[in-house]
């Protein structure tokens, strides 16, 4: 009776010892991936959940990252879309959030066209690989400086409060998620 239930007992921890394998591993695949990075940290926040999903993929990891930066901007859009309509605020304040919602639009296009770009790249290889990563990456980096000119909008001391803080705290993780995005597509690209 006690060799059963020590056979029982090393069994369960062998199946807990596998389970608890097999998650940690797609997450160990993140958090190396993340530490090429500017912003490691958040890089792996922002991409454990999707570990099961990702696995030890770097192609699923670029096309999560791009996912992930994709609903960030979209989110910072409707909530910067939702101060525009608040009344009492400067004009400057209404101007910079105005160019501020068009650079987040092209952003959020660009981003859009990058997502479909690597999901249709199937198989591709050689010029066809290297044109459409080119591609990419071109539409990454624009949106970025489309999230910075946003944020720069802000500047100065004529537009401090909350709305300059909460739009900036917004875009700055856009930023983050977006740069974090471009660099898991540029290690991608480079092992292909």
């Amino acid at each position: 009776m006690a060799a059963l239930k020590l056979i029982v007992l090393a069994a369960f921890l062998s199946l807990f010892n596998f389970t608890a394998n097999s998650t940690a591993l797609p997450t160990s695949f993140i958090k190396s991936s993340c530490k090429i990075t500017t912003y490691p940290q958040v890089c792996v926040t922002s991409l454990a959940v999707y570990a099961p999903t990702i696995k030890r993929s770097p192609q699923q990891l670029a096309q999560t990252a791009l996912s992930v930066s994709l609903d960030r901007a979209q989110s910072a859009h409707t909530f910067i879309t939702k101060l525009n309509k608040f009344k009492g605020l400067k004009q400057r304040e209404y101007a910079a959030i105005k160019d501020c919602l068009e650079e987040m639009s092209e952003t959020i296009d660009r981003i859009n066209k990058s997502v479909k770009e690597l999901k249709s790249m199937g198989s591709a290889r050689g010029k066809d690989f290297q044109w459409r990563m080119s591609n990419i990456e071109t539409w990454i980096s624009a949106a970025i400086t489309n999230e910075n000119t946003c944020a720069d909008g802000f500047a100065g001391r004529a537009l401090n409060g909350r709305i300059k803080t909460s739009i900036r705290a917004r875009v700055t993780h856009v930023t983050q998620v977006t740069s974090n995005a471009l660099a898991l597509i540029n290690q991608f690209a480079a092992k292909h």
